[in-house]
């Protein structure tokens, strides 16, 4: 009887397009809510810091690094979650559950993008290239926060609020105190938000051990998130003041109170795609924001 012999031809490669789509996915290019929720602060630091229009070659420069840098962070994200991943009916079919990508590469893409971020970085100045490593280490950090504490939500906030000061050295190089007004109100706000996203997995967090301020607010989660959006915009207005923006900026944080209002009328009844509807909501509470400096830096200049 004559024994099969396994073969040696090696595993056909996956199709370029397959490969490219994977990693875009890894990225998050298909969800780009993360980039806009840390784009828009970005926006407000640098009219406010230029005192309207920001130099083009630094806007140019942040809008990229915005992008490369939450790439960055989705992509650590997904390698410290690959093994509980799967376990979410939401992130099941990310590319290092699927072994589309492996972990391996994953940390290289990981490491490529930092220094793709930090050549940019390097077209600013000194004080911006030193900030710069607080961000890199808040983006690195986040992901593992979610086994040890019930607040990672804070350490990405402070991860997210970090373009603010960058933005301000780059610009002005300078970090006028006020800017920590400004830095704890888009914490306050990251917070809120992201108890909103933590809400729409709890039920899987629970079951796997993954901590949230979801879970640690438990039944008080509304009047919780409800707060961190009233100080946060007792913040901006604070900010605001300190940085002299004028009516339509008031008018801005009028309307970002009412969007607020109705987050919370969606979250009501907890329904976990009730509450991710409201995370994805504050991607007009940034933009309300925005063309409040925006008009406020038109009508004064």
């Amino acid at each position: 009887m004559t024994a099969t012999r396994k073969s040696t031809r090696p595993s056909t490669p996956k199709p370029l397009k397959a490969t490219l789509m994977a990693y875009a996915k890894l990225m998050r290019l298909d969800r780009p809510i993360g980039i806009y929720l840390v784009l828009w602060p970005t926006l407000w630091s640098l009219w406010i810091a230029a005192d309207g229009l920001p130099d083009w070659d630094v806007l140019v420069i942040f809008v990229l690094g915005v992008v490369l840098m939450r790439s960055a962070g989705c992509v650590i994200n997904d390698f410290a979650d690959r093994k509980i991943d799967g376990h979410v009916r939401r992130t099941a079919n990310r590319p290092l559950v699927t072994g589309l990508i492996t972990p391996k590469q994953a940390v290289l893409f990981f490491v490529a993008l930092l220094v793709i971020a930090f050549i940019l970085v390097l077209f600013t100045n000194p004080l911006t290239i030193k900030l710069s490593f607080g961000g890199a280490l808040l983006a690195f950090c986040y992901p593992f926060m979610k086994r040890y504490t019930q607040l990672p939500q804070i350490v990405l906030g402070a991860a997210f609020a970090w373009s603010i000061p960058m933005a301000f050295a780059a610009q002005t190089n300078q970090l006028p105190e006020a800017i920590w007004v400004l830095y704890t109100a888009v914490v306050l706000w990251t917070v809120a938000y992201d108890t909103f996203y933590a809400m729409a997995d709890r039920e899987d967090d629970l079951k796997i051990g993954v901590k949230s301020t979801a879970i640690l607010f438990g039944d008080q989660d509304r009047i919780i998130t409800a707060c961190l959006q009233l100080m946060a915009l007792v913040a901006m207005a604070m900010a605001g003041a300190r940085f002299g923006l004028g009516f339509s900026f008031k008018v801005s944080l009028l309307v970002a109170g009412g969007l607020f209002a109705y987050q919370q009328y969606l979250i009501r009844n907890r329904e976990p795609n009730a509450c991710f509807r409201a995370f994805l909501h504050n991607n007009w509470v940034g933009l309300v924001v925005f063309l409040g400096i925006l008009v406020d830096k038109l009508i004064t200049n």
